[in-house]
């Protein structure tokens, strides 16, 4: 909860800036002190280069945002130019007691997001949780596999039994059908997984109505048992000096869904996506010509640093997609990490069992889980 206090409070902070940014400095210093924090630290604390972000390979080199979320698609006689329609800075949710008890009750939310009127690359946390907010499931999978096919052979598993061949090619198997129809299809059973934990296992409540909670045992209308190293933040007392309430902001005006917290469905779509788009292409593939984000979001800029894998920035879209949810106050880490680590499960599941039918002389599908293990299948 901590961590998303401080991650509501740097909704609008863009991601180039956080080395300087006071709000940032002021939420790693706190997180460094957290004994039970788990995120990832450099010599033991928090720092602006790990701050938000995940323990995932590769996911802590580079900009914030994953490179399959920057440049452009490619798309049949096209180009999908990355540009999303975002919600405006400063405007946040449900800090009000009454409008988050009658939002808890059932009720409208008072007031509608409002919208930019000029799309942007993605350039805070904001932007990121408003494209999770929008997103049916499978879209950020599709997208990283038509760029990554775009790349030609270099990109692909070097496991491909067709890549060598001087007479054949992929197409049905090992081919784009066969990536694409095998992304797309490893997020619905994730989602089913989810679901049945959400409702039959664990039923965890949303960080929205924790920070209920909170709240109410601050003021003394409650006397929940929270732990003392959150009712003594100092997020909290930013938040309540700039809303006059303990409630955590809501990046969205109607707050969060209706079923539980735990897991994540967005973090296992994407994890079970992102293990299929590993499984296919070659994760030690450099990726060509890497961009950042401006920090007004208008324009992307030639990024400088050491190269970026395949397998980073894979790791690194699941990260954004399932923090993205975090950005917007609806979701814990734990929620995060826990549900990437369950699509992971769902699409090694599917590949295992797709793996006894090929006809090809094939040596297994080989890929690097989440926790670092590689794997071959």
């Amino acid at each position: 909860m901590v961590e998303l206090y401080w991650s509501a409070l740097a909704r609008d902070v863009p991601f180039a800036k956080y080395h300087k940014n006071p709000i940032i400095l002021a939420a790693a210093a706190e997180l460094s002190k957290l004994k039970d924090f788990k995120g990832p630290k450099m010599k033991g604390k928090v720092t602006p280069q790990t701050i938000f972000r995940d323990h995932l390979p590769g996911a802590l080199e580079g900009p914030y945002v994953s490179q399959f979320l920057l440049k452009n698609i490619p798309y049949l006689g096209t180009t999908i130019v990355q540009r999303y329609r975002t919600t405006v800075p400063g405007v946040d949710h449900l800090t009000k007691y009454q409008d988050w008890l009658s939002v808890q009750n059932g009720s409208l939310p008072p007031s509608p997001n409002v919208f930019d009127p000029k799309p942007r690359y993605f350039r805070n946390g904001r932007d990121l949780g408003q494209f999770v907010h929008v997103d049916i499931t499978v879209e950020s999978g599709l997208n990283a596999a038509l760029l990554l096919l775009s790349y030609g052979n270099a990109a692909m598993d070097p496991n491909n039994p067709y890549l060598h061949s001087k007479t054949q090619v992929g197409f049905a198997t090992f081919g784009p059908p066969h990536i694409l129809d095998f992304v797309s299809r490893a997020a619905r059973p994730a989602l089913e997984a989810t679901w049945f934990q959400k409702w039959l296992v664990h039923r965890r409540l949303r960080p929205e109505e924790f920070g209920g909670r909170i709240h109410n045992t601050l003021i003394g209308a409650r006397d929940y048992p929270i732990h003392p190293q959150v009712l003594n933040s100092k997020a909290l007392t930013k938040i309540y000096k700039k809303y006059g309430t303990y409630l955590l902001p809501q990046a969205y005006a109607e707050g969060s869904p209706t079923h539980p917290a735990y897991p994540s469905g967005h973090a296992s779509f994407i994890g079970a996506m992102v293990t299929m788009l590993k499984a296919f292409f070659n994760e030690s593939f450099i990726i060509p010509d890497p961009v950042v984000s401006s920090p007004d979001g208008k324009s992307l800029l030639p990024y400088q640093g050491p190269p970026l894998s395949v397998g980073g920035e894979l790791n690194k879209l699941a990260s954004n997609i399932a923090l993205g949810r975090n950005f917007a106050g609806i979701h814990f880490r734990t929620s995060d990490i826990n549900g990437l680590v369950l699509g992971e499960k769902i699409a090694i599941g599917i590949l295992r069992d797709y793996r006894k039918t090929y006809n090809q002389y094939f040596h297994g599908f080989s890929l690097t889980k989440f926790d670092g293990t590689k794997i071959r299948i």
